[in-house]
C-alpha cells in the first residue's frame, strides 16, 4: 500500500473525513457491506481486490468505527463485517455521490 499522509491533525473536517474514507476500495467496502456482502471471501470476490489490500481496508474501517467484526464460526474461527451507526451515517454520502456520478460521469 502507498505511504498514507494523515490528515488526521488537518482543522478541517472534510480533510480528516477523507483520513477514514478517503480511499476508493474504502468507500466501495462500505457500498457492498450496506448491500449485504459482510464475509472477506464474499468481499474479496465482489470487489477484485487483493487479500492484502482488503485486510487493510478492513481494519482501517473497524479501527475507525465504521465497520464492527463480528464472528459467525468458532472453528476456525471466522469474522464478517457490519455497518455500525457511523457506517450507515455514511449511506447518505455514498447516495449522493452515485447521483453525482449518474448526472456527471455516466452522463
Amino acid at each position: 500500500m502507498p505511504q498514507r499522509t494523515s490528515l488526521a491533525d488537518a482543522d478541517c473536517s472534510i480533510a480528516q473525513a477523507l483520513d477514514v474514507v478517503g480511499d476508493w476500495w474504502t468507500l466501495l467496502i462500505v457500498r457492498d457491506t450496506a448491500r449485504g456482502v459482510h464475509r472477506f471471501d464474499a468481499l474479496q470476490q465482489e470487489l477484485g481486490v487483493s487479500r492484502k489490500v482488503l485486510t487493510e481496508r478492513l481494519r482501517l474501517l473497524v479501527d475507525a468505527g465504521v465497520l464492527a467484526r463480528e464472528p459467525y464460526q468458532d472453528r476456525p474461527v471466522r469474522y464478517e463485517y457490519r455497518l455500525t451507526p457511523r457506517g450507515r451515517a455514511l449511506l447518505p454520502v455514498l447516495i449522493a455521490l452515485q447521483d453525482w456520478g449518474d448526472a456527471w460521469v455516466l452522463g
